[in-house]
């Protein structure tokens, strides 16, 4: 796929019922899915959609985790689009049934479920939560990916302005089946969802490359208590888990102490989670500041994030700094007045190299510097 657009708009060979502009569009399109798509880039005939479509489909690493946590026979896509996540779906389910009211998308996923051999999945064009309301039948699961756009109020973050609004429809997805699958922007604040639905069950936090790609929200008819946290990493050299539930969160107690021999930054998905004082407390780990959510001990131990050894630590003054004498490092900041751009104007530090500087706070709250290398 190294075909240069501009030599095909150029070109003057005609293609049966295809103008030039929407070829390039397609090899456009399908260079975007190389490495987010892999099997699609990969399978004869498919034919892709606008740019956003693609940009707001599932990845094919997140679609799958979906469908490995889901059973029995049927599950309704409420939100099909692009139809990625019911494509995995159907790889373990009998029949899946994706809704969608743009009537092109919903051709386009469906001609691309052909070319894929997904013969169990029944497209449906038109409104999900309408279909799932006027349905005579009960479904094992249903899924749903709001969107994050509305007409009236640009980019939300709210469960209740996305369309469709999750909460004012509850009701009618429980009558329809006893288990929900919210997929929500990794935007949405956790409290801020928990307070805006009920019965939820598990909330999964997946990263992939250490940036949070979606939120899952398991809900389940009738379910109280404490909710389950689990968190999902998925990077070139593995997968991180780490899995809490909010009650232990809020009964952990944090230790905390001044830089050692080692430094640990948790994962993107972590971070997200919340899970600041249970993570030090199950690796044993101390807290450098109530609010830094980095950690330190002197013994290295495994960790669901990225591990460091501390070779300096000094004060935050102009003077110190200049005196590490680094022209290039990789930088963070952890509950720092400053930022890791305005850092690097300060001190004319490029990006890159071995070092890694960490700018945060100690345990009495006085700024401190820790240069540091990878473990």
């Amino acid at each position: 796929m190294n075909t240069d657009i501009m030599s095909v708009l150029l070109h003057k060979a005609s293609f049966d019922g295809l103008s030039l502009k929407e070829l390039a569009q397609q090899i456009e399109a399908k260079k975007k899915c190389k490495d987010k798509l892999p099997l699609w880039f990969s399978t004869p005939n498919i034919y892709y959609p606008e740019r956003l479509n693609l940009e707001q489909a599932s990845s094919e690493i997140t679609a799958a985790y979906k469908s490995e946590k889901v059973n029995g026979r049927s599950l309704v896509d409420l939100t099909g689009g692009f139809g990625v996540d019911s494509y995995f779906f159907s790889e373990k389910l009998d029949r899946v049934f994706h809704c969608e009211i743009d009537e092109d998308l919903s051709d386009i996923a469906a001609h691309n479920f052909l070319a894929l051999g997904a013969k169990n999945i029944i497209s449906v064009k038109g409104d999900g939560i309408e279909f799932v309301k006027q349905s005579k039948v009960k479904f094992d699961w249903i899924f749903l990916d709001p969107s994050r756009r509305h007409k009236s109020k640009g980019k939300v973050f709210l469960l209740s302005d996305c369309l469709p609004n999750v909460p004012e429809n509850l009701d009618h997805l429980f009558d329809k089946s006893d288990r929900v699958l919210i997929k929500t922007s990794p935007m949405l604040d956790l409290s801020a969802g928990l307070k805006e639905l009920r019965e939820v069950l598990e909330i999964h936090v997946v990263a992939a490359q250490n940036e949070v790609k979606e939120l899952l929200w398991f809900l389940r008819k009738g379910a109280t208590g404490k909710v389950s946290i689990h968190t999902v990493n998925f990077g070139n050299s593995g997968t991180e888990s780490f899995n809490f539930d909010h009650l232990e969160e809020k009964e952990a107690l944090s230790s905390f102490g001044f830089p050692a021999k080692y430094l640990y930054e948790p994962n993107a998905a972590i971070l997200k989670s919340g899970g600041f004082k249970i993570v030090g407390s199950r690796f044993g780990l101390s807290k450098l500041h109530e609010h830094s959510h980095v950690y330190t001990s002197d013994i290295l131990t495994d960790f669901p994030g990225r591990r460091f050894q501390i070779l300096e630590v000094v004060p935050y003054t102009k003077r110190t700094i200049q005196k590490l004498n680094l022209d290039k490092a990789n930088i963070t900041t952890r509950n720092f007045p400053e930022s890791v751009a305005g850092i690097r104007k300060k001190f004319k530090i490029k990006e890159g190299g071995d070092i890694y500087l960490f700018f945060t706070k100690d345990r009495d709250g006085k700024l401190i510097a820790l240069r540091c290398k990878k473990v």
